[in-house]
């Protein structure tokens, strides 16, 4: 994970969804450097909203990188500019190796840039790198999930995109996963990402925003958010 400058994303306007059903309705927010989380019950339009953004679904609106415009259902594009996303699942090729697996990360890339990024990557994931011949579907949750970080980082992104990295994790894994997740933040890369386990997303975000029903209907800094009332009682179960 090499040293980048530290990228910002514009969203302004955006709407997206499914075969004419609108999910998420004229959205706006800012994706600054660190770590920005999105919170919401299931069903507001977390998802949605990362798929909009790394094109895989049609979407109306604006959404800047850096300044320049990011093209709508073009996913390849998006990642030739910058964007990478970890999706929900993690959705590793299971009879592929755990190299393999990493080096179809970097499928936009020559060779000798892809070889150079797969030794940083084992630099920086020493516990894959002991693993580099294994096949990724004989791993456990939360290594596959260090894998599918680790291929998403080979593409070399200004802005990387978690959706529900701690899905299934043991406790210890989440912090281990969620202090990864900083560390690529303090080297340079903009992250975003969805998160079920409020506490914990909201200790390692900078700044927060809450969705319902496809709106944004709370933002602010992540620990002002944790110590809301309304987020409280909405996500920690505080009365």
């Amino acid at each position: 994970m090499s040293a980048q400058n530290n990228s910002h994303m514009s969203v302004r306007g955006l709407s997206a969804g499914y075969h004419g059903f609108q999910v998420i309705q004229d959205m706006s927010l800012d994706v600054r450097p660190g770590v920005t989380v999105v919170l919401g019950p299931n069903g507001a339009g977390k998802t949605t909203l990362l798929k909009a953004l790394a094109g895989l679904l049609p979407r109306a609106g604006e959404v800047l990188l850096d300044g320049a415009a990011l093209p709508s259902a073009d996913a390849t594009a998006c990642v030739r500019r910058g964007l990478a996303l970890v999706a929900e699942g993690r959705q590793l090729f299971p009879q592929m190796t755990v190299t393999e697996n990493l080096e179809l990360g970097g499928w936009l890339i020559p060779a000798r840039l892809r070889a150079e990024r797969l030794a940083r990557a084992f630099e920086d994931f020493p516990r894959l790198k002991e693993r580099a011949a294994q096949l990724a579907g004989t791993m456990s949750g939360g290594e596959q999930q260090m894998v599918a970080v680790a291929r998403a980082m080979m593409s070399g992104p200004r802005l990387l995109m978690l959706d529900e990295p701690s899905l299934g994790l043991a406790p210890r894994m989440v912090d281990e996963l969620l202090s990864i997740v900083r560390r690529i933040a303090s080297q340079g890369v903009t992250v975003l990402m969805v998160e079920q386990n409020v506490r914990k997303a909201l200790q390692a975000a900078d700044r927060g925003y809450v969705l319902e029903r496809g709106r944004v209907v709370a933002s602010g800094e992540a620990q002002a958010l944790l110590n809301s009332d309304a987020v409280r009682q909405a996500y920690l179960g505080v009365a």
